[in-house]
């Protein structure tokens, strides 16, 4: 089977290695270098490296027997736009869900909806925030204090050239390419005298229960910006109906 798979991320990544694994013909989306470098070459999987708008889409899925939306949770848009390109091509669409975290009553967490109310949170606060919510979003909050803004970034052009248009010094730019260890998180936090962490539920491939057991040892609050509902199969559950497919 002629798969297209639009990924991305950790998990999207182990899906394809499983198709391949089974036979299937895997064309794998990434929107960025980082992400044609992360997937890496391997038999059975071609790459192809570009953002794709909703008509680039309409144009490529008629090609394929599947789309699989294995794109990062909080790429709505993506999601959105690639579900109702499926339905008009009339080709079956599996959406891979990343298991969403678990909080602890006593996790030192505010939970927002948005990237703007988690601005207007750190608004609020004192000091120096530590924003692991890419590099997209970095302007959003420069209102709150560039200068005070640390922001956690993947080591690219575009990611410094991000921070860099949100007027964030370049001394507090940390290009680095996660997930990070709970011990890996309280030394920056203790290094750039953190106050507060802006995150987004990456879930365990995203290194999320390390970034809140840091914050609670380091005495810190994180907010966090609340993962959009979806539904979704994972990856056992991807494969097994494929296979129904075949049949």
């Amino acid at each position: 089977m002629r798969i297209a798979l639009f990924s991305g991320t950790t998990e999207g990544r182990e899906l394809s290695l499983s198709l391949a694994a089974a036979g299937h013909a895997v064309t794998v989306f990434v929107a960025t270098e980082y992400g044609t470098e992360e997937q890496g070459e391997h038999a059975g999987i071609e790459v192809r490296e570009g953002r794709i708008d909703r008509e680039e889409m309409n144009g490529i899925l008629p090609a394929f027997a599947c789309c699989i939306d294995a794109t990062h949770p909080y790429a709505r848009v993506v999601t959105d736009n690639l579900r109702a390109a499926a339905e008009e091509a009339g080709v079956p669409y599996y959406r891979l869900k990343r298991a969403e975290s678990r909080l602890e009553e006593d996790d030192p967490v505010i939970t927002v909806a948005t990237t703007e109310e988690a601005a207007e949170v750190i608004a609020g606060i004192d000091g120096n925030i530590l924003l692991s919510t890419g590099a997209k979003e970095v302007g959003k909050y420069a209102p709150a204090g560039p200068e005070r803004l640390y922001p956690r970034v993947l080591p690219s052009v575009q990611s410094i050239e991000a921070c860099e248009a949100a007027g964030v010094p370049h001394r507090n730019i940390i290009a680095m390419q996660g997930p990070f260890t709970q011990e890996m998180n309280e030394a920056t936090i203790r290094q750039y005298n953190i106050c507060a962490l802006v995150t987004k539920d990456g879930g365990k491939a995203g290194g999320f229960r390390d970034k809140i057991e840091a914050a609670r040892n380091t005495g810190i609050r994180v907010v966090l910006i609340g993962r959009p509902e979806e539904e979704g199969m994972n990856a056992a559950q991807i494969l097994a109906a494929l296979e129904g497919e075949e049949k």
